[in-house]
């Protein structure tokens, strides 16, 4: 995985264009609901439906099944899986990589099939992985550019011992 910034935000027309293209896939493939997760399990956004469960906890779940199907992606000699797919009864998820850094997650029940979301995923994907590199391209070069404002401190701390 290329080496990107450690910490970014988006700005508000950044989170604009990010919620406008969720709330488009959503009524194009008619899911209930599309959360962003970013890798480590921090929710960034959640267009759509009110999900009826703690989604800061389904978050950090997320994170950790994208984690840990990319290792079983390796056992199986795959770099990683760009997307999941988890169905269930009456309710389904599928899950989609975004730039290496966010998850997709759209929760679906019958009102849609698997193909449509699948069809309708692809260019939003695409879409947001673009509008996520100029964040991360954004947030790389401004931690660049930004002073180091605890430069020195260890040796003015030094000084104030002795």
């Amino acid at each position: 995985m290329p080496v990107r910034a450690a910490s970014w935000s988006f700005t508000e027309d950044d989170f604009r264009a990010i919620t406008t293209a969720l709330e488009r896939f959503l009524t194009d493939c008619n899911a209930r609901c599309a959360l962003l997760v970013d890798r480590t399990g921090q929710l960034v956004a959640t267009v759509g439906e009110r999900p009826n469960f703690d989604p800061t906890a389904f978050a950090t779940l997320t994170a950790a099944d994208f984690s840990a199907n990319d290792q079983l992606a390796k056992l199986i000699g795959e770099n990683d899986f760009s997307s999941l797919f988890h169905q269930g009864e009456k309710e389904s998820m599928y899950l989609a990589d975004i730039a290496r850094r966010v998850i997709l997650v759209v929760l679906f029940d019958n009102r849609t099939t698997l193909g449509l979301v699948r069809l309708k995923m692809r260019p939003t994907v695409l879409q947001l992985t673009e509008l996520f590199e100029q964040v991360f391209t954004r947030a790389a070069r401004d931690a660049g550019s930004a002073p180091n404002i605890l430069a020195g401190a260890d040796d003015e701390i030094d000084k104030l011992f002795q």
